[in-house]
């Protein structure tokens, strides 16, 4: 018999049902309380909560008293945002150290990164942010390859993202940069996430060219028109010589692959793409030949969901984490990084120079 440890679920909108479906396919994990100041989300999620688990969960308005109540064995926070860095603040203050798997972006301001990153280290359980594009499994077989020496050295790494406006959301939060971080931090930290990860190295300059073109230009929230940026370029230069580029458009959605990545070295390339076929392409310079590897299918993806699996993938290595006492796969210091290269391209943009990740103090 697996033993049951009992999640608290920060959180109750569209992220956090996403995390309700993966955690009930976890053999020996149970959701036993739920928080949300939205009372729709809150009694929707509670209502998927009781079909999964066979049990209704304890529900809070506010997550401070569901961590005061005490009967949970790790965290889940799914919330808007701009909330993380305050909440967290909560977490580490609570008189029971957690683990918890925080949704991306950790914080949104630059000058949250510090202190949560001071938080963290002292605090005595896992803290895992959530960067499931890292398990996506053709971006994982690339990676695969690239480690194994397919490119040779590694040079220049390209992503890009074709795909559909930002989703609603409860409140309308993701329309306003002030709520998300900008475009750059809370959707593309998941890529500068995975470049940092692939050139294994640090950030050192950034340079970007973006705007608000197209979407949500006929929207008022509150008499406000959304400033969310819908399209840019970015280039990410790194200690180590590399430089990794990323393209984003999300008014593409009539595009063959959501997601296209290429890494190319002294050697030869390596090509990904989401969904894909399945398969990865990896290209050799000395006689020009291509090659396709089959993306070996993950056993353990039982709900696909919105990222194609990875977040199963995820959470269930997250809960692996709690139940061994394991550090996580990618900690604050990783996922504080992935907002100072997108904090460096908005301003970037706004100033219209390149910007040191020096001058933002991390």
């Amino acid at each position: 018999m697996v033993e049951t440890l009992r999640y608290g679920l920060i959180g109750a909108g569209m992220m956090g049902r996403e995390h309700l479906r993966n955690l009930q396919l976890v053999p020996g994990s149970r959701v036993t309380a739920l928080s949300d100041p939205v009372e729709a989300s809150l009694a929707q999620s509670a209502r998927l909560a009781h079909d999964l688990f066979g049990e209704a969960p304890a529900v809070f308005a506010d997550h401070r008293a569901l961590l005061a109540r005490g009967e949970i064995d790790a965290l889940v926070i799914a919330s808007p945002n701009d909330t993380h860095a305050a909440i967290l603040a909560d977490v580490f203050a609570a008189p029971r150290a957690h683990a918890v798997l925080v949704e991306k972006p950790a914080c949104t301001r630059i000058e949250d990164c510090a202190p949560l990153a001071a938080a963290a280290a002292s605090h005595r359980a896992p803290i895992w942010v959530a960067m499931e594009y890292r398990y996506m499994p053709p971006v994982a077989e690339l990676r695969r390859e690239v480690r194994e020496g397919a490119v040779g050295r590694l040079r220049m790494l390209a992503i890009r993202e074709h795909r559909y406006p930002f989703l609603a959301k409860v409140g309308d939060w993701n329309r306003f940069a002030r709520r998300t971080g900008g475009t750059l931090v809370e959707k593309c930290c998941h890529y500068f996430d995975l470049m940092r990860l692939i050139a294994e190295d640090e950030p050192v300059r950034v340079y970007a060219s973006g705007a608000a073109d197209v979407n949500h230009r006929d929207e008022r929230h509150d008499g406000a028109v959304p400033d969310i940026l819908d399209n840019a370029f970015v280039i990410v230069e790194y200690d180590n010589g590399i430089r990794a580029n990323l393209d984003l458009c999300m008014f593409a959605e009539a595009s063959r692959n959501e997601q296209e990545l290429s890494v190319v070295g002294t050697l030869g390339k390596v090509e990904a793409a989401v969904p894909g076929d399945g398969s990865i392409w990896v290209g050799e310079r000395s006689d020009r030949s291509l090659t396709s590897v089959a993306d070996p299918i993950d056993e353990r993806v039982a709900h696909v969901g919105f990222h194609f699996g990875a977040s199963f993938i995820e959470v269930a290595r997250f809960c692996d984490a709690v139940r061994n006492g394991t550090g996580p796969d990618v900690d604050v210091n990783a996922g504080l990084w992935s907002v100072a290269v997108g904090v460096a391209a908005h301003r970037s943009i706004d100033e219209g120079r390149p910007v040191l990740i020096d001058e933002l103090g991390v």
